[in-house]
């Protein structure tokens, strides 16, 4: 058989096992992460305010948007199965802990469910890394939408979880998750390693010191530091406070709006495959397909704003979270990959998730109050803002080049 053609199948074998791997792992993390805005309207009804809710989600993405700067950078430096699995079986520890705190002492409970979002910093770096160091290119591109969509996926796993148990087994759950899937990764990977399928330290920074920060400014870092900003926001942030604002503005009880959640993030997970669609169509200009993405967006939040239907309402917000998650998609999935040969993609992943999880965590410290001072029509608009701010960035011009 032909030397080329039993290369292409190595290479698409190992694609396929690395990036199932790291995709599974990403799911086991964002259903733990999206356990808290699934239980959300529960926990309000039986005594928990949504300022102390609004402030547990600030933590989590504060000590995860500083724990993705420091690990970033780590994540260079050492195996990314050590990290992986470090990481996912502390915040399964982390969770118990909270649980058992929740009740009894808030400011505690607060401490602890702000560690787990650091433990689960030590996720997304190093995963990039090792898949764009040790998948062709185009295949790396295929890696990074499976774990994507594995991101995508947690929410809807953690809505219709949340629909067939009480709040607190549903944390439980989540740590028996985060438990079992970090030993799964350090045997697996291990193994991987042993097969040759996985390698370390394969590029190196070209540069030392301050010249890697050029190198990254010249790579467009800036540009996407501002993106992770505003889609950030609202891949976060606001999929967390949609469930009660589902349950509030629009007048669901609490059982109904978990089920509408459910539905609703089930249809946000298909956001890597239109991303991909329109990308292909754009004959692959990145640059055009996020600002496609947040003329959508920003257009679909005015008509939510609008329209007091409840269900066309619901629809349009999907359709705004969508499509700003498809620009969101084409930063983590073509821009941070695509810096594989800088040897630093560990580290400008890392700071590009800080950058998007430290304005998530001020977002929701904002918008919890938000609520009741200008209420959910404004706040929408709020959020109609930023994507008008993500068209400015993003307007394609001459000097970007088609990546």
């Amino acid at each position: 058989m032909d030397e080329k053609i039993i290369s292409k199948r190595e290479s698409i074998k190992k694609a396929i096992s690395l990036g199932t791997l790291c995709s599974v792992s990403y799911l086991t993390v964002y259903f733990a992460r999206n356990v808290l805005g699934a239980v959300t309207p529960q926990m309000i009804e039986g005594g928990y305010s949504e300022p102390y809710l609004g402030s547990l989600s600030s933590a989590y993405f504060g000590f995860y948007a500083v724990g993705q700067l420091i690990n970033g950078i780590i994540g260079d430096k050492i195996k990314a199965k050590y990290m992986m699995s470090i990481g996912l079986f502390m915040a399964g520890v982390a969770n118990l802990v909270f649980l058992g705190f929740s009740a009894k002492a808030p400011a505690p409970a607060l401490l602890v469910y702000g560690m787990m979002g650091f433990f689960l910093s030590m996720i997304y770096a190093p995963m990039t890394k090792i898949v764009s160091e040790n998948v062709e290119p185009v295949y790396a591109t295929r890696c990074s939408l499976g774990y994507s969509l594995a991101s995508f996926l947690g929410s809807p796993l953690a809505g219709f979880a949340s629909a067939l148990m009480i709040w607190q087994n549903l944390f439980r759950l989540s740590s028996a998750a985060l438990g079992t899937m970090a030993v799964m990764f350090f045997v697996i990977c291990t193994a991987m390693e042993k097969k040759g399928m996985v390698r370390y330290g394969q590029y190196k920074p070209k540069e030392k010191g301050g010249k890697n920060v050029k190198l990254l400014i010249k790579r467009g870092i800036v540009k996407f530091a501002l993106i992770a900003t505003v889609t950030g926001t609202v891949r976060t942030s606001v999929i967390f406070w949609l469930p009660t604002y589902i349950s509030q503005h629009l007048g669901f009880p609490s059982d109904t709006a978990v089920t509408i959640f459910a539905i609703s993030t089930f249809a946000i997970s298909a956001t890597p495959f239109i991303s991909v669609f329109l990308y292909e169509r754009l004959k692959r200009n990145m640059y055009l397909t996020m600002f496609i993405f947040f003329i959508i967006s920003a257009s679909s939040f005015v008509a939510a704003f609008f329209i007091n239907e409840p269900i066309l309402n619901i629809i349009f917000m999907v359709l705004a979270i969508i499509a700003s998650n498809g620009a969101d998609t084409m930063m983590w999935s073509r821009y941070c990959p695509s810096l594989y040969d800088t040897g630093m993609v560990s580290t400008a992943t890392g700071f590009l998730d800080f950058i998007s999880y430290a304005a998530a965590a001020a977002a929701n410290l904002i918008f919890a109050n938000a609520v009741s001072a200008i209420g959910w029509g404004k706040l929408i608009l709020v959020w109609c803002g930023m994507m008008v701010f993500g068209i400015v960035v993003s307007i394609p011009r001459k000097a970007n080049k088609t990546v």
